[in-house]
């Protein structure tokens, strides 16, 4: 992963001791809650349920935070409270210097539609508006003129591959190129902060690969703070600068996919990264021997390990030497090393029972 791309409008969100509890008197059994009240006891006892406990995660400016959970864990509970679609029982938000949970009416629609856009996992477009229309539909609302919506609208339009499907509708489009007028549709606002719901859950496998790499692609160009929900681990190491993993509303553990993969913080977190594919995790700075140089090519620290063994084997090499950005000699990585780190800890065999 490139480090994040930070611009002049890049921003930051945290988030500290965020609490959700779903029911007609959420604020009744906080206390109780924030003392230990497990999830089942509090739906047993009080017919409510709890949503999101303490939640504290920073996402830099600039950066792509990923937070992944299965089913009902509460990522996209999570992603909602951040424009106050869902307000929290209790806890902070904030977006740069600005505290949404402060915000007025009014201060939170021009935060909802001029600082934040969402990318939806179902397409979310208008039926009955051509793709041009459906892209502008952000700006219409903002009360941009009309010549320059237009403008803005081509030229997304165009960056995320559909130009000449302009006046073409939702419906004579595949579901990729659906979900790329819903990208357009989002980054035609150009807010610093972009949220993203299982966004590419209901593609196929490669159209969500392809998908992806145009997410990628535009963040190396834009640096917008993007939060990107999923459940699926490989998307989440693709595509996060950091990671946060919810298990029954709470963070299990958070980091960037190297620490997550290599420092597993229970036998949950384990079961998730068994069988990832660590070479495409793993990156030269973090297995390397520092200080020793070898007779052999020169790779970036930042490069995934599964590249650097390419590049050996197509040379014939067994070590490497690694370098900084500006070229700086680190240390060496070699061969066997690289081999080792690709092969998963083997998981503890269960005990026999009588």
């Amino acid at each position: 992963m490139a480090e994040p791309n930070q611009t002049s409008e890049s921003v930051g969100i945290r988030i500290k001791h965020l609490y959700k509890i779903f029911g007609p008197n959420p604020a009744q059994h906080l206390q109780a809650v924030q003392q230990g009240m497990t999830k089942q006891e509090l739906r047993e006892a009080h017919g409510h349920v709890l949503g999101l406990r303490d939640i504290n995660i920073d996402m830099p400016g600039g950066a792509i935070q990923v937070v992944m959970g299965l089913s009902g864990s509460g990522k996209s509970t999570l992603i909602r409270h951040i424009n106050r679609l869902i307000e929290p029982t209790s806890g902070e938000l904030w977006a740069g210097p600005h505290n949404v949970m402060a915000m007025s009416p009014g201060e939170l629609r021009r935060f909802r539609r001029e600082r934040t856009a969402m990318v939806f996992q179902k397409f979310a477009l208008f039926p009955h508006l051509t793709i041009q229309e459906n892209t502008e539909f952000g700006l219409q609302m903002q009360h941009v003129s009309r010549k320059k919506r237009q403008e803005v609208a081509v030229r997304w339009i165009e960056r995320v591959g559909l130009k000449g499907y302009e006046d073409s509708y939702p419906n004579q489009l595949s579901g990729g190129m659906q979900q790329r007028v819903g990208l357009a549709r989002a980054l035609a606002n150009d807010a610093p902060i972009l949220l993203m719901d299982e966004a590419f859950s209901a593609l196929d496998p490669l159209i969500r690969g392809d998908m992806q790499s145009v997410l990628l692609d535009l963040q190396q160009e834009l640096g917008k703070t993007i939060v990107f929900i999923t459940h699926d681990l490989d998307e989440a190491l693709r595509l996060g600068d950091r990671i946060a993993i919810l298990r029954d509303g709470e963070v299990i553990q958070q980091g960037t996919g190297q620490q997550i993969v290599l420092q597993p913080a229970n036998e949950y977190i384990s079961s998730f990264t068994r069988d990832v594919n660590r070479g495409r995790v793993i990156r030269c700075r973090t297995l390397m021997t520092p200080g020793v140089m070898v007779a052999g090519p020169s790779v970036d620290a930042s490069l995934v390990i599964e590249e650097v063994a390419r590049l050996l084997s197509a040379q014939g090499q067994d070590a490497a030497n690694v370098v900084n950005s500006r070229g700086k000699p680190l240390g060496n990585i070699s061969m066997s090393d690289i081999i080792a780190a690709m092969v998963p800890p083997k998981a503890p065999e269960a005990s026999a029972t009588v």
